[in-house]
């Protein structure tokens, strides 16, 4: 064996073909050179790709046209007098006996005048004296004044009529007039200019006389209110 180092030793030079060339065995630096340009392209190319979707604009969805609100309109409360039966020349019934079988018992009823048949409240008081089936037994009043626009009221109440009106003389229902405070007691008559009775004297108060008077006529087991004073 030859103690000669390998580079120093002999090799015989390979024999050359005509037209064959020898490949290196490992590709050449340009070649390397595409395959990592062709990579970073295609790397490029797919995140342009990503963000061209991530960025566009959206569509945007139509909104449902809002809805307008409903508005809640309440209902008015009836009028308490298109409750009340009417009474009227025609049908002047507002009552019957058994109705009003206990003193100072009463009932609300609109009257029809005859001429401006405008319909007037009204009310029958049964008195404490007198039979019920006697018209002498019973007060009917236009619970309108005679002067004035303030409606009257019957007042069975007696601490209303001590602490709204300031009257306490009273042991029975009165009738009041709540914008003058005038009190009418209902067992008592007055006089008017002209020598007139009218039940409802003035106890208390500036009211100018007694409420209206109604007519009323008994007709068997039925209390008719005819006319106003």
């Amino acid at each position: 064996m030859s103690d000669e180092p390998e580079s120093q030793r002999f090799k015989p030079e390979m024999p050359r073909i005509p037209g064959v060339v020898a490949v290196p065995a490992s590709g050449s630096p340009k070649s390397s050179n595409l395959t990592v340009i062709t990579v970073l392209l295609v790397v490029l190319f797919v995140v342009a790709l990503g963000a061209h979707y991530a960025l566009r604009p959206k569509p945007v969805e139509p909104t449902a046209a809002a809805t307008p609100p409903q508005l809640q309109v309440p209902t008015p409360a009836p009028d308490p007098d298109s409750l009340l039966p009417i009474t009227s020349g025609a049908q002047p019934v507002v009552a019957t006996i058994g109705d009003m079988a206990k003193a100072w018992s009463s009932k609300s009823f609109m009257l029809q005048d005859p001429i401006s048949n405008e319909n007037v409240p009204a009310l029958l008081i049964r008195l404490p004296t007198g039979s019920a089936s006697q018209a002498s037994g019973y007060w009917g009043l236009s619970m309108n004044p005679a002067y004035g626009s303030c409606r009257l009221e019957y007042l069975t109440d007696l601490a209303k009529l001590r602490s709204d009106y300031g009257y306490r003389a009273a042991n029975h229902p009165m009738v009041g007039n709540p914008c003058s405070h005038t009190v009418f007691d209902p067992t008592k008559m007055t006089m008017l200019p002209g020598n007139i009775w009218v039940r409802g004297a003035i106890v208390q108060g500036s009211d100018l006389r007694p409420p209206l008077g109604i007519e009323i006529e008994i007709k068997g087991k039925e209390i008719l209110a005819l006319r106003r004073e």
